[in-house]
């Protein structure tokens, strides 16, 4: 019944340790075998998909990556970009400086590599051990930032970032979206970027319905296509609001919560 299954990584498919276990690498591989489809759908960057990709053998089984939150999709069989959504090129500038005024650090990305204004902050190193990219440090950074942008992210101290989010959500209100992912991450991306969006462009081009598709995640980011899907999946480790929105609630991203949903669903 469901031919794609739609996967959220940080804290979803992947542990603490940003791994797959065995047992939930081993029921995806049975359902691509049995010919079903996976769909990596994260805010990382597609440079910081592509291990876990290959790691899942998808492009073998005619898989996609949907970087960015949705801003870029990626058939990963004919590494051919499907869709994208970029940051208007004059905006980059007015991110940067919100950031400086901030005193906080930004960053972006530039083909296998973070550029960012610090290699010693820890919220960007700690981007750098999510996506497993070694990190460019730059004082230069608008003459070094490559275009075109699908997105900046800002890194700072939670209460302080969120305040900045409530300014540059309404300065800069109708140019771009901002939103955290994490306490310490401020999302600066295109103006309506949604997991949902993309997923519908992806199932259109694919002549697959809704109701044939399982969307797992645990984020606010996670919410639209959780909704969206046939089968709308939480994880236990999920947001409250998250969990109230889906379908079913699967076991934790440490308790192999999506193999659960594999063995019991597809296999």
């Amino acid at each position: 019944m469901y031919k794609i299954i739609v996967l959220d990584l940080d804290g979803t498919l992947t542990n603490a340790e940003k791994k797959i276990t065995p047992r939930t690498r081993e029921a995806l591989m049975k359902a691509q075998q049995k010919g079903a489809r996976i769909v990596l759908a994260s805010g990382r960057p597609t440079y910081g998909i592509v291990p876990i990709a290959e790691e899942l053998e998808i492009a073998k089984y005619g898989g996609y990556i949907m970087a960015f939150n949705g801003g870029k999709i990626t058939n990963w069989e004919s590494r051919k970009t499907i869709f994208e959504q970029k940051l208007e090129d004059e905006l980059v500038p007015q991110i940067y400086q919100q950031a400086m005024d901030a005193q906080m650090q930004i960053l972006t990305y530039r083909g296998e590599e973070i550029l960012a204004t610090s290699d010693t902050d820890e919220y960007v190193q700690h981007e750098a051990f999510i996506n497993k990219m070694p990190v460019a440090a730059t004082a230069n950074f608008l003459e070094e930032v490559e275009y075109p942008v699908n997105k900046c992210l800002v890194v700072g101290e939670p209460t302080a970032l969120h305040q900045l989010e409530l300014k540059m959500a309404k300065q800069m209100e109708g140019k771009i979206s901002v939103y955290t992912s994490a306490p310490f991450f401020l999302e600066c991306v295109p103006l309506n970027i949604d997991k949902a969006a993309s997923l519908d462009r992806l199932l259109k081009l694919l002549n697959i319905t809704k109701e044939e598709v399982i969307a797992c995640g645990d984020g606010h980011n996670d919410l639209s296509m959780i909704e969206y899907a046939g089968l709308g999946v939480a994880m236990a480790n999920a947001e409250e609001d998250v969990k109230a929105a889906a379908n079913y609630v699967t076991l934790s991203n440490e308790e192999d919560g999506v193999a659960a949903v594999v063995e019991k669903f597809m296999l």
